[in-house]
Order: structure tokens, then C-alpha cells, then sequence
């Protein structure tokens, strides 16, 4: 019976399918389709975060992240640049602060 799933998946997944004895089919992505494959991998992740909450659907999601940003070129290095900036000009989440409302 043949199962079909038409997404990106983790670099090992095709040994661990072929350890199990299985055939399968897969293929290299590149350039824009491989954008929007890990960005709706991102969504896909996030959404089990949210009903689970698990640390292992964090680490998929900075594992998605990381392959984002091979994909942009961009160093971890650099990003962890642009993190530190934003950090440093508006702050981070760790306060838990709540906005309600602002007066304008």
C-alpha cells in the first residue's frame, strides 16, 4: 500500500525508509519551490508545537529555520547578528510583558 506525503522531510528520512525495507521516491528541491516547501513545513511544525507543546516540535521548528536560512544564504552567524540587534532595540519575550491597549 502506497502512502503519499508530497513534502519536505528531515536529510535522513530516505535511509531510516530504506533501512525499513521500503520503496519510496523522492527528489532534490532548489530555489523557490524549496522556500515554500520548508516555509509550509514551518507552518506544518508550529501548528504541533501549539497542540503539543513538546520541546522535540521546537527543536523541528529551529531545524526548519535553519534549512530557511541555508536557503536565503544566510549564516547563522548573520542571523544571529540580526537577533542580537533586535534584541538590543526592542528587547526579547523573556518579561512575559502583555500589551492591552495604546491610547493614540
Amino acid at each position: 500500500m502506497r502512502k503519499e506525503y508530497y513534502k519536505i522531510i528531515r536529510d535522513r528520512i530516505p535511509n531510516i525508509i530504506e533501512a525499513e525495507g521500503k520503496q519510496y521516491k523522492t527528489k532534490i528541491l532548489s530555489g523557490d519551490r524549496l522556500l515554500k516547501s520548508l516555509n509550509e513545513k514551518l507552518c506544518e511544525e508550529l501548528e504541533e508545537y501549539k497542540k503539543s507543546g513538546s520541546i522535540e516540535e521546537l527543536v523541528d521548528i529551529i531545524e526548519v529555520i535553519y534549512g530557511i536560512l541555508k536557503s536565503k544564504g544566510i549564516s547563522l552567524f548573520e542571523f544571529e547578528e540580526f537577533r542580537r540587534k533586535k534584541l538590543i532595540e526592542k528587547g526579547g519575550f523573556q518579561k512575559g510583558i502583555f500589551l492591552e491597549y495604546v491610547d493614540e
